[in-house]
């Protein structure tokens, strides 16, 4: 039940994106939330199916409500990511705030953690890393990778309108709008939300059982998709190389090791199957 629920969001997620360069204006803002809203759905409904209310809770209560709280200091005071307003297309705000932001948070802070976690964890149905390095391993990992994404989602949706930054100096190389002071903090928050997820979701379990494999596949259809759009189709080709870059620390390991896992249970024997003859013989 597991993963042909989340085989079936991420089926429609992928489908609200590729329809996303295809629209414009409001259409495109509407898309915009419903993508998000999708995504928070896959990721929430899988902690909790695969790993319990413990964890979906956790990953809410942390990367949600966090996430909200965050945006609002953020919002409210330009730290951590600079002095920024959210323009009114994303829907409705609370404490200046589009709904749908914190919601987006969640819905990648989730791949990226058991992205992390499968890179540095230990045998399957185990939990993770119990020594110290392979916890700052992950979390390290997990951080890298949510941050990352920043550098493909901040241009996009600025270049939309959906917010603007009082002050976008100094900025990255071909990145302009948006200060390095954005990417600074959500480094900080990314941190911030993948340490606290560690204790308060339960021991992480890395898995090859396939149950996580609807999870990958987003971080990696997220990764090579928004390389592809930015370079194509949305016309920002410096955020698609940024981008390629920072967050190819995460997902080109991830992909190599779920090739190589596909490719070691090819070779493995298959065992013979006992007719109920010899079953009984």
């Amino acid at each position: 039940m597991t993963r042909r629920l989340s085989w079936a969001l991420l089926a429609v997620l992928v489908l609200a994106q590729i329809c996303y360069p295809l629209t414009t204006g409001e259409t495109r803002a509407r898309l915009t939330v419903a993508t998000v809203v999708l995504g928070y759905l896959l990721s929430v409904g899988h902690a909790l199916l695969s790993r319990g209310p413990r964890t979906a809770a956790a990953l809410v209560a942390v990367a949600t409500l966090g996430g909200f709280a965050i945006e609002a200091l953020g919002v409210a005071t330009g730290f951590p990511f600079g002095s920024y307003d959210y323009s009114g297309e994303l829907g409705p705000k609370l404490a200046g705030v589009p709904l749908i932001i914190p919601l987006a948070w969640t819905w990648m802070a989730w791949p990226a953690w058991l992205a992390a976690t499968r890179l540095t964890g230990g045998a399957a149905g185990r939990p993770a890393g119990r020594g110290g390095a392979f916890p700052l391993r992950r979390i390290a990992l997990a951080t890298v990778g949510l941050a990352a994404w920043d550098l493909f989602l901040d241009p996009q949706m600025v270049a939309e309108g959906y917010w603007v930054w009082r002050d976008a100096t100094p900025a990255l190389p071909g990145l302009p709008g948006i200060p390095v002071s954005n990417y600074l903090g959500w480094l900080l928050f990314a941190v911030l939300v993948m340490s606290a997820l560690r204790p308060l979701a339960g021991p992480a379990v890395a898995t090859t059982d396939g149950r996580d494999a609807p999870m990958f596949a987003l971080w990696l259809w997220t990764y090579f998709s928004s390389v592809l759009a930015h370079a194509v189709f949305l016309d920002l080709p410096a955020s698609a190389l940024w981008g390629a870059v920072g967050m190819s620390v995460a997902a080109v390991p991830l992909a190599v090791t779920l090739l190589r896992a596909r490719r070691g249970d090819r070779s493995q024997p298959r065992q013979p199957q006992r007719s109920g003859v010899d079953a009984t013989a």
